[in-house]
């Protein structure tokens, strides 16, 4: 499944540590990926890294912090918040990589041909040399740095009513993780930008409801790698984590109607759920033995999932399967035929991730300039119409890449289970094979494929036996008991 992070906790440098080292450099390999960059590159980033063009207004009056995991050091987004009135003053400093970037140098050009930062089990492959993405362009505490600044005003509602992005130097106060923002929030002690994001966040969670969006909690899995077994459990995020992705997805939205409203710029886009995809969801609810009333759509069921359980995070992940289908759209002049994100149920645009998504970069050029009452930049229209085909081309291998790396887990943590019988439901049957198909598992949370002798019983509670797990090819495998 994609989607879905997979984070090592810290352990030894034992026998576990060791294979998925040695796994995650065969996965490289196999589709001839690697993190480093060619010589021509890195001189030029470094060369960009030591003369940016810096914006003229200076922002470094702003208090703004950044809330990353920890250990990050490519950080693209710095917040600040405040009471308006009765509503709220929203600043969002996104890190300005066209400060350091020129259309068509060898930094451009190979941003172009990678797409996107690939991540997996605490190891990436970066979208820009380190000497920009994790230096100079990084919104890094107590460093002035270059920035596209939002500001966008709220109304107590937690609706936008005003929207505005110029460039602007800005300076970070600090570098938090959402571990001691949540625990600060928890003991009273936070400080009074954090008690305000939860407000906002809030809201803005109540307004997406009411339109009928929703945002999957998707859960992280850390696997322990100590010793010579793999462990893999879920961990559900923090409330401030679903907070902090709501300030993002406020900015995205903003930017889509300003790209809308002008008729020039870039939409991530997603059609509406199939439904046999929902039907399949229904059928994973009940293999995890949770309660999916008939008459209740799948926003509702799933903003009453709790990603603290288990089974609860297991079906979280499941529902990916409902972003099966997003993509980008370019356009100039005309809109698309399709402008929404279903999930989001409103309009939508990708500018909050510069330094690890390329799109970004493009997308908040084109705000840049439609607040300013500029022309877009050449550079930009004239790569309007190939964007979305390299994005989509690029996502396709960060998916096989993250999907890799889950399987490799998924297959060296069930190994010495081989022979072992899990109860699971049957989710899937080969239309054309009606004896193969895929079960889920409550307990290891897994879906993997399964196999039997009869035609699969759909929907059907069953017995399976693990009759491969295999870490060398990453391939897991079940046949009916």
């Amino acid at each position: 499944m994609s989607m879905r992070v997979v984070r090592v906790r810290a352990g030894d440098d034992g026998v576990a540590a060791h294979r998925l080292r040695e796994g995650i450099a065969a996965i490289r390999a196999e589709m001839e990926l690697t993190a480093d960059f060619p010589p021509e590159v890195d001189t030029a980033a470094e060369r960009a890294a030591a003369e940016p063009r810096l914006p003229d207004l200076d922002r470094t009056d702003l208090p703004f912090v950044t809330l990353d995991p920890a250990g990050a050091q490519d950080l693209d987004q710095a917040l600040h918040l405040e009471r308006r009135g009765e509503g709220y003053l929203v600043h969002y400093a996104i890190a300005d990589v066209a400060a350091f970037v020129t259309p068509g140098d060898p930094v451009d050009a190979e941003a172009n041909r990678r797409g996107e930062t690939l991540y997996g089990a605490d190891s990436k492959i970066p979208l820009h040399p380190r000497a920009i993405s994790e230096d100079a362009g990084s919104l890094l505490p107590d460093q002035v740095r270059p920035a596209l600044l939002w500001t966008m005003e709220l109304d107590a509602t937690g609706e936008g009513t005003s929207v505005h992005v110029e460039r602007a130097l800005v300076r970070s106060r600090a570098q938090l993780t959402y571990d001691q923002v949540q625990a600060a929030l928890d003991d009273g002690t936070a400080d009074e930008v954090f008690t305000l994001l939860g407000e906002v966040g809030r809201l803005r969670l109540a307004r997406e409801a009411a339109r009928g969006g929703i945002s999957l909690p998707l859960p992280e899995q850390e696997i322990d790698v100590r010793g010579v077994r793999w462990h893999l459990e879920f961990r559900s995020l923090h409330p401030v984590e679903e907070w902090n992705a709501q300030i993002s997805l406020l900015t995205g939205m903003a930017a889509a109607s300003l790209m809308v409203d002008a008729k020039v710029g870039l939409l991530r886009t997603l059609p509406p759920a199939d439904p046999r995809d929902v039907r399949r969801l229904r059928r994973t609810a009940r293999s995890l033995g949770i309660d999916w009333p008939r008459d209740q759509d799948y926003p509702a069921f799933i903003r009453g999932l709790d990603p603290v359980r288990p089974r609860h995070a297991a079906m979280v992940v499941a529902c990916t399967r409902l972003l099966r289908g997003s993509g980008y759209a370019g356009f100039e002049g005309e809109l698309p035929e399709q402008t929404e994100h279903s999930a989001i149920a409103a309009e939508y645009a990708h500018v909050t991730a510069p330094l690890r998504r390329l799109v970004d970069r493009y997308a908040g050029e084109v705000c840049v300039a439609l607040c300013a009452g500029t022309e877009v930049p050449s550079w930009v229209t004239e790569r309007l119409p190939d964007l979305p085909g390299l994005m989509q081309s690029s996502r396709q291998r960060a998916n096989r890449y993250e999907n890799a790396i889950v399987n490799l887990v998924e297959a060296a943590t069930l190994e010495p289970h081989l022979g072992e019988s899990f109860p699971g439901v049957v989710v899937e049957v080969d239309p054309e094979d009606q004896t193969r198909g895929e079960v889920s598992l409550a307990e290891p949370a897994v879906e993997a494929r399964v196999s039997g002798s009869t035609p699969l019983p759909l929907g059907e509670e069953v017995i399976v036996r693990l009759v491969t797990a295999d870490p060398a090819t990453r391939a897991v495998g079940f046949e009916l008991a």
